[in-house]
């Protein structure tokens, strides 16, 4: 059985901190690893948004860490207090310009387990409504891309082809929303 003995912060940011975790493994042996924590929020929130016609919205969306566009499902982290459901309807708002009219929990799991703290919670959105996109968030760079299912790997694909990274969380989230369309 493993025990957390002591974590130490080695740096904050804005968004994240590095921390490192002291613990005892299932042998007894005492061991360090360092991981990322997200700061200020209490969660991180995505959105598989399908429209009455059977698109997937999906954007391109810059992304520092990899230096180039990556194609993803909307996502974001949630305020401080704010539900993951309020989050991700407000996320889908600001990235999409769509309101959703019925959100329905998908899946809740960590994002990359050998890193980072993160818990990603996954919405299906149906009954989408176009507010137009005056709530954007200006540090954010973002194209939508609508995509019949029946075309979704082969356009992804296509996407991959042209030099966009692809968040290889959307294969499996678009599966999960086809069981409740």
């Amino acid at each position: 059985m493993y025990e957390i003995l002591e974590k130490k912060i080695l740096w904050s940011g804005k968004f994240l901190r590095c921390v490192s975790v002291t613990y005892r493994d299932s042998s007894g042996s005492i061991r360090d690893w360092e991981v990322f924590e997200r700061v200020n929020c209490d969660g991180i929130v995505a959105i598989v948004p399908v429209t009455a016609g059977r698109e997937a919205l999906i954007i391109r969306q810059f992304r520092p860490a990899v230096g180039r566009y990556v194609i993803e499902f909307p996502a974001g982290l949630n305020d401080k207090g704010e539900t993951l459901e309020a989050a991700a309807r407000r996320e889908l708002l600001e990235e999409t310009g769509y309101s959703a009219g019925e959100l329905i929990f998908l899946a809740e799991g960590p994002v990359s387990s050998g890193s980072s703290d993160e818990t990603l919670t996954v919405y299906l959105a149906k009954g989408l409504e176009f507010k137009g996109n005056g709530q954007r968030d200006e540090t954010e760079d973002i194209e939508v891309l609508n995509i019949p299912i029946t075309e979704f790997y082969d356009r992804v694909n296509a996407l991959s082809t042209q030099g966009n990274a692809i968040d290889l969380k959307i294969f499996g989230l678009m599966e999960l929303a086809k069981k409740h369309l």
